[in-house]
């Protein structure tokens, strides 16, 4: 199985993450943030990656570090759970509905991180949690898995819906480009030979 755990200590967070890419979809999250923990048992259901994720931060102060810290420490132990990345799919795409939403999203494993996105919030908070925080998970999540993440909100009202629907999108996504094809089982998906730099 495709698993890696990844600890990350630092002055403001201690974050313990652990991926199995071949699992079921089972997750154990607690960081401390109850909107987020929501959003990552999201991840987890719906890419079938089993996801556990422990997390102590500075949220006395404000949720920042432990939502941008969360996402690198999750996105490393996929990149490392990809290992070479041989007999990937690389590619996936998702367009997910949530009531009057609906988001699309676009990931290349390509081992070249970028994040392009294009969502925008009605509201500074959701619950405790500020709006603005998401873009900064997904673009840890994007760098640290070495990922080309596309996420676009078509249309929307209801921002818990809009948030929501981007992480499934990501975790639908996600399943598809991490998908093992077995006529390519010991190819890494490039020309080159190897995922990473130029093109």
């Amino acid at each position: 199985m495709r698993r890696a755990s990844v600890e990350r200590n630092t002055k403001e967070t201690r974050i313990k993450a652990t991926v199995n890419l071949d699992g079921t979809g089972e997750y154990s999250v607690a960081t401390g943030i109850g909107f987020l923990d929501h959003m990552l048992e999201q991840l987890s259901r719906h890419s079938l990656m089993d996801l556990a994720v422990e997390a102590q931060g500075d949220t006395h102060i404000d949720f920042h570090h432990t939502t941008e810290d969360t996402g690198i420490a999750i996105g490393e132990a996929v990149n490392r759970a990809l290992g070479e990345r041989r007999g990937i799919a690389r590619y996936g795409s998702a367009l997910v509905p949530m009531d009057e939403t609906l988001s699309r999203v676009a990931i290349d494993l390509s081992n070249r991180p970028y994040l392009i996105w294009r969502v925008n919030f009605t509201k500074p908070k959701l619950g405790d949690m500020d709006t603005e925080l998401f873009k900064e998970w997904f673009q840890a999540f994007a760098q640290a898995a070495g990922a080309t993440l596309h996420v676009e909100n078509l249309y929307g009202e209801n921002n818990h819906h809009i948030v929501e629907s981007c992480y499934k999108g990501l975790a639908r996504s996600l399943r598809e480009a991490a998908a093992l094809d077995p006529r390519k089982a010991d190819a890494v998906p490039s020309t080159k030979g190897t995922l990473g730099g130029s093109l």
